[in-house]
């Protein structure tokens, strides 16, 4: 298991490193599966609404209606009935590659299962919605799929008659079970829309809505396809006659070839057991538990910027229980904890500067103590023995300990948001490095979701706790790039070594203010 989660890792990796070229990291597709996933159902959707407004519901001029769709409206609801196509193919190569990429970065186990057990059923649903939609047409295609569909049901022993019997020839479908197809049609997206929304429930501020230069350029795409290469049928059906060559659709009948080479029985084992296993990954083996944030009361002040950053919903605000003067105080979810940092790096008191008292902000990690980075960043520029000192603050996800041979002094920890903006600070102003460089994930692909984003806010001053105005802004560099991106990491580091060079020498003297 861990061999294919590299191996996807990997080939996710070299895909993200080639679109990046083109797209850019924050509009790189393959980091915004998630929410192009709910772009296409919002297309799907949309274009289905429209359609339904021309179509007819009966059996006998269902293939009618579709095709003044197609031919004498082409130019409005044809190029609708062709976007719903297309946006629906789309729909499942981007599940699935959302899938597979959730699954590469491991992504699914210990306390972040919640999603991916809620995204699993999506699958059957994305399939229901398909092959209904195919009936709909009711073309040569639609003949082939509601047959195969009803033989492949009648082998499981929920049906007291045959459904096949609906289909012997054309006296025996009446208008009552098409209906019911177009009621499933309908149906089956709002129940689908209700598992995507609870599907994103313990992620705070969810991405639903991709970039919108990604979002324009692919709309632009789907829309030039759908005029160069319409949607159209493929034959009224005729149950009278065994269709002999029909189109396929690999993106949503890929199953159904299957039928030919084996039981219609074991094909329902079989996809069956494949949907136990997705479940039953996230435990596959079971995940470490970490330990999760604690508060600290005689520390914390309620402001709330710990629930404000918290991406996993993770930390809820409660009425004050020690007496003291504050409204409220922060309370942990530890069955939402991922134990990412980001609500340490969120608190106004983890400061190195304090000397009064022990360093004990209102919420830390206890494996990852505030105390112990102010610790390990002095002992980090006791080490220096270059010209130029260049401390890293590195996400462990990002792969930068290569910048360790580089000359640099890297200190890691679970996500680089984790680290308060007043370490930048303590580190420049107390002289124990030239430069601060943070490494982290790719820009949009955060391994916790919302570090990189809340990382650039702070330093830019658009969000508490903000990077003072005082420190030198040269000195500092941010490093969004995927892990497999060791040279061009090294690269940066580099680059920024070597501009340090330029800049005056700051105070009077290195190492003579340390703490």
């Amino acid at each position: 298991m861990a061999f294919l989660k590299r191996s996807l890792n990997l080939l996710f990796a070299r895909a993200e490193t080639i679109l990046e070229s083109g797209f850019g990291q924050k509009n790189n597709p393959l980091t915004c599966l998630g929410s192009l996933g709910w772009y296409f159902f919002w297309i799907v959707a949309g274009t289905g609404i429209y359609l339904y407004v021309f179509f007819d519901t009966g059996i006998t001029n269902a293939y009618k209606s579709v095709e003044y769709i197609t031919h004498e409206q082409w130019y409005a609801a044809g190029v609708m009935r062709s976007l719903h196509r297309y946006a629906s193919d789309a729909l499942v190569v981007i599940v699935f590659l959302h899938l597979l990429r959730e699954f590469s970065l491991d992504r699914l186990r210990g306390k972040r299962f919640f999603a991916w057990v809620t995204g699993v059923p999506l699958l059957w649903f994305i399939y229901v919605c398909g092959i209904t939609g195919y009936w709909l047409v009711w073309d040569k295609l639609a003949q082939y799929i509601a047959i195969a569909t009803a033989e492949w049901l009648d082998t499981l022993p929920f049906f007291g008659e045959p459904i096949a019997n609906n289909f012997l020839n054309s006296t025996t479908l009446g208008d009552r079970f098409f209906t019911l197809m177009v009621y499933m049609h309908i149906f089956a997206p709002l129940f689908m829309l209700f598992l995507m929304w609870m599907h994103i429930q313990r992620h705070a501020r969810a991405q639903v809505n991709p970039p919108r230069p990604l979002a324009v350029g692919t709309a632009i795409t789907l829309l030039v396809l759908s005029l160069a290469y319409p949607a159209v049928s493929q034959g009224p059906a005729d149950l009278d006659v065994v269709p002999a060559t029909i189109n396929f659709d690999w993106f949503y009948l890929a199953a159904y070839p299957l039928l030919d080479l084996m039981p219609g029985g074991k094909l329902w084992l079989l996809l069956f057991a494949g949907t136990l296993i997705l479940f039953l990954l996230p435990w596959l083996p079971p995940a470490k538990r970490p330990a999760t944030a604690l508060v600290s009361l005689d520390n914390c002040n309620g402001c709330g910027r710990c629930f404000d950053d918290c991406p996993f919903s993770a930390i809820t605000m409660a009425p004050r229980s020690d007496g003291k003067t504050f409204a409220t105080e922060a309370i942990v979810d530890d069955d939402h904890c991922v134990s990412c940092g980001i609500c340490v790096g969120a608190c106004p008191t983890s400061t190195p500067f304090r000397r009064a008292a022990a360093i004990v902000p209102g919420i830390e990690l206890p494996d990852h103590s505030i105390a112990g980075l102010r610790e390990r960043t002095v002992r980090a520029a006791e080490k220096f023995d270059g010209e130029t000192r260049v401390l890293v603050y590195a996400c462990s996800q990002a792969g930068a300990d290569s910048l360790g041979d580089c000359g640099a002094e890297v200190i890691t920890m679970p996500c680089v948001a984790m680290l308060p903006p007043a370490f930048i600070d303590f580190a420049l102003s107390r002289d124990l490095a030239d430069g601060i460089m943070l490494a982290g994930c790719a820009e949009g692909a955060c391994y916790y979701r919302l570090g990189d984003e809340w990382t650039r806010e702070r330093i830019a001053g658009t969000r508490d706790p903000y990077l003072r105005e005082r420190v030198q802004r040269d000195r500092l560099r941010l490093s969004w790039l995927p892990a497999i991106s060791v040279r061009r990491r090294e690269d940066a580091l580099a680059e920024f070594t070597a501009s340090l060079k330029d800049l005056p020498v700051r105070g009077s003297g290195r190492r003579e203010n340390r703490a």
